[in-house]
């Protein structure tokens, strides 16, 4: 089947630190891209980290996490981590694994939501 599965959420007190894992199903995990996400109520989704799999040198984080969270996978485990350090009361938010299984002939990886057809079911970060 196919699915991504988020866990390791919870709540800390602002500096602190949280790794997020994404297990994925063989059929879910993909070569190309796959990325973190997260959403407030209200608000549209956000991508925060991502990266090309088959290529470790390609990652990309938004601007409002550089420097404190660091995307990585496994592929062996076929799994994907979010470890978030210097955690800010803003950074609260469910935070979303996703996966492109389509091959686009770059190494860049998708922004938008939209660019990421599998998602898991979230997992809750709240910063205090």
């Amino acid at each position: 089947h196919v699915q991504l599965v988020e866990s390791g959420g919870g709540s800390v007190q602002s500096g602190g630190s949280l790794r997020l894992s994404c297990e994925a199903s063989s059929q879910a995990y993909s070569v190309y891209c796959m990325g973190w996400f997260r959403q407030v109520p209200g608000k549209e989704r956000e991508n925060v980290a991502r990266m090309y799999v088959a290529n470790e040198d390609k990652k990309f984080y938004s601007d409002s996490v550089k420097g404190r969270f660091t995307i990585s996978r496994d592929n062996r485990a076929r799994t994907l981590y979010l470890q978030m350090d210097q955690l800010r009361p803003e950074d609260s938010a469910t935070y979303f694994c996703a996966s492109d299984r389509t091959f686009r002939g770059t190494w860049d990886c998708g922004l938008e939501a939209s660019d990421y057809g599998l998602w898991g079911q979230g997992t809750q970060v709240t910063v205090s």
